[in-house]
């Protein structure tokens, strides 16, 4: 009998990031094709497929969802019909359902206490992402109704529940009568950890420069507004990143590592919430068009959720256009660790300005700021990013 075939998580699939076991799209006994999409992996920057590695029956999952694994972790096993044990000793003739098919919730472990039903559900019962989910909102399963094989209560059950605004024991603090509690999803928390993590591991400064996109917007207007903002302020980061290249750079604590290319990431918001940090790869290869073509690619397939894993590693240094939703301006604009700096580019806007012969004039005008881990970078260097990018924007040929 062939030896079951491993499902393995990638050590590609993410840089410096958690990865979270999201949905499994089969259950143990289901029939598997080769390539045939198994279960997603959901990190902040990026969810993605895990597909099988050979044809089948899935007879294990030894990662339930909600958990958090590792890269090279075997998540679960695919075997041949003939045989092959499924998870807790259950074999395929015994999850065998109704004539004709592998029934697969029947091919979930086995539990013989009585009380494995709804409220008295034993903990053995209970699969990992349940338990955690139970324990992170202080819940009691004696409070859900399961909708599982014999009540057993899943990830969805829990979710409904804390969805409906269900009442919470009297040992956690009552939300108030008009509110209601949204749980977070994986995003968003491991998002908050990192945030948390770079605001404490990296002491932020902020400078603040204010630029006229006057000569941007007439080359832009003269070019049929082919290419985004944005492109020409990536085309300004690069010349910046030249002229003071230790922005372009990771703290250790032996050295600061100067980065070879500039690798520019472009924060993403998404749709249903949360981040994403598409990579310009290379920008420094890259003319105008060249750039407005590839980030409207990266966005686009961003928002769809459609990148690749090596489409959001590597990046050596991020843009923060959050001007696009009305920010005017946003201090500190929180590092995307390991890097060692962060551009943020307010609403553009129209504003008065003093010409050279003493006069008032309105000109589109925006705030940018560059927060700099103070471990790595001074003032100084800080400063002198910002002179070569407003130089760049308002003396674009």
């Amino acid at each position: 009998m062939a030896e079951p075939t491993d499902i393995v998580l990638p050590t590609d699939q993410t840089e410096g990031t958690t990865n979270t076991v999201g949905k499994w799209f089969k259950a143990v006994g289901d029939r598997v094709e080769l390539n045939d999409p198994l279960l997603e992996i959901i990190t902040d920057k990026v969810t993605v497929e895990i597909a099988a590695p050979a044809a089948g029956v899935l007879a294990e999952i030894l990662q339930a969802e909600g958990a958090t694994v590792e890269p090279g972790a075997v998540l679960g096993r695919i075997g041949n019909h003939g045989g092959v044990t499924l998870s807790a000793g259950v074999t395929l003739s015994e999850a065998k359902g109704p004539p004709g098919g592998i029934a697969s919730a029947a091919a979930q472990p086995r539990n013989d206490n009585p009380q494995s039903s709804r409220g008295g559900e034993a903990a053995d019962a209970i699969s990992p992402a349940v338990r955690r989910l139970l324990q992170e909102h202080n819940l009691d399963a004696s409070q859900l109704k399961g909708s599982g094989r014999g009540g057993r209560i899943s990830v969805q059950d829990v979710e409904s529940h804390l969805a409906k605004g269900s009442p919470v024991p009297a040992s956690r603090p009552p939300v108030l009568p008009s509110s209601r509690l949204v749980p977070h999803t994986t995003m968003r928390k491991t998002i908050a950890a990192h945030m948390v993590k770079s605001a404490a591991t990296a002491p932020h400064v902020t400078s603040v420069f204010e630029a006229d996109l006057s000569r941007v917007l007439a080359h832009r207007e003269a070019h049929g507004k082919a290419h985004t903002l944005t492109a020409y302020f990536v085309r300004a980061t690069v010349t910046a990143l030249h002229k003071v290249p230790e922005v372009n750079s990771r703290w250790h604590e032996e050295g600061l590592e100067l980065m070879a290319d500039c690798n520019i990431g472009i924060a993403t918001a998404l749709a249903s919430g949360g981040l994403i940090v598409p990579v310009l790869h290379e920008a420094q290869d890259l003319d105008l068009a060249q750039t407005a073509a590839r980030l409207t690619d990266l966005t686009t397939r961003a928002r769809d959720n459609r990148l690749e894993p090596r489409e959001v590693q590597n990046g050596t240094f991020t843009i923060s256009n959050h001007g696009v939703s009305g920010s005017l301006l946003a201090a500190p604009v929180i590092i995307n660790q390991p890097q060692s700096a962060i551009l943020g580019v307010g609403k553009l806007a129209q504003r008065v300005r003093v010409d050279s012969a003493g006069g008032f004039v309105a000109r589109p005008m925006l705030y940018v700021t560059l927060t700099i881990d103070h471990r790595a970078l001074d003032g100084f260097q800080a400063n002198a990013f910002l002179t070569a990018w407003v130089g760049a924007i308002e003396q674009w040929s």
